[in-house]
């Protein structure tokens, strides 16, 4: 999980971290987060119930970088128990401030609680997220941390509205909408060379994961996906559904990883909300193929 040469590598979304507990788990600790019901997205703190984050530095220079961090616990030590979530113990997410440099890794720890990980860092202004659910504590948090990378910085503007993303002979197609404060079906089609790929591997325990920050703000949104490999219901593709809420109007950029021939690919879309139709606020599911090429 730690060569990020380019994106087809092993980095994870993270809302998918707790998505297996939207479908099959129950919402315990997920109060805080915008996986339904359009509640506060995560990961705008750098302390969240009395956890914090901690960096080694926030000073980078550019290039491939390793990054040391602690998420230190309520009384003040580092903590070294974590439930895993989608076989992990913590998911570690970058992205420069203009959503450019997406990562999604998984560092290693130490027995005294300190992380690594490597990454490849652009200059700018990025965030840092850790998704983790401490040993002991109710459920999952994501916290956030600003660092900055020196260098001659080269802010990109915000890639056009598709709904289509094209990484190499992969396209990923986008039907559904997404809802200010109302929880709403996603769903991803993978296809290479214009056939479906009806052979999707799991990866983490699901056959995609996504990521959906808001712009402006990058604040990080649960997503929870539909189903999981062995369920005997979710087939491995070409479809990959997803249930999310906005927390509010205004523009996201999603993240979806998904696993095919062993390689993790990342397609990304530009994301504006849209008001539900009157029909759609009693069908939840319904409005996805009606929106399909918006």
């Amino acid at each position: 999980m730690t060569n990020h040469a380019g994106h087809d590598h092993a980095h994870h979304a993270a809302p998918a971290a707790h998505a297996g507990h939207g479908g099959h788990g129950g919402h315990g600790g997920h109060d805080a987060h915008a996986g339904h019901g359009g509640a506060q997205p995560g990961g705008l703190s750098v302390s969240e119930h009395g956890y914090t984050l901690e960096l080694d530095t926030t000073i980078f220079t550019a290039g491939v970088r390793t990054i040391g961090f602690r998420v230190i616990g309520p009384d003040g030590q580092a903590v070294t128990e974590f439930e895993p979530e989608h076989e992990k113990e913590l998911h570690f997410i970058a992205v420069r401030r203009d959503t450019a440099g997406f990562q999604h890794v998984h560092p290693v720890r130490d027995e005294k609680g300190s992380w690594s990980t490597e990454l490849v860092l652009e200059p700018g202004d990025w965030r840092f997220f850790a998704d983790i659910h401490p040993a002991g504590h109710g459920g999952t948090m994501t916290l956030g941390i600003d660092a900055a990378v020196a260098g001659a910085y080269d802010p990109r503007p915000l890639p056009e509205v598709s709904r289509v993303a094209r990484i190499g002979e992969y396209a990923v197609t986008l039907d559904g909408d997404l809802l200010p404060a109302a929880a709403s079906q996603l769903t991803l089609t993978v296809s290479r060379d214009g056939e479906p790929v009806t052979d999707l591997e799991p990866y983490l325990a699901a056959y995609g994961h996504l990521v959906a920050l808001r712009v402006g703000d990058l604040g990080y949104l649960h997503v929870h996906p539909e189903g999981h490999p062995g369920d005997g219901v979710t087939a491995p593709g070409p479809e990959i559904a997803f249930m999310a809420a906005a927390p509010s109007a205004g523009t996201y950029r999603l993240f979806l990883d998904f696993q095919h021939g062993g390689v993790v690919r990342t397609a990304e879309f530009t994301v504006p909300t849209t008001e539900a139709a009157p029909a759609a606020a009693h069908g939840g599911h319904d409005h996805g193929g009606h929106h399909a090429h918006h």
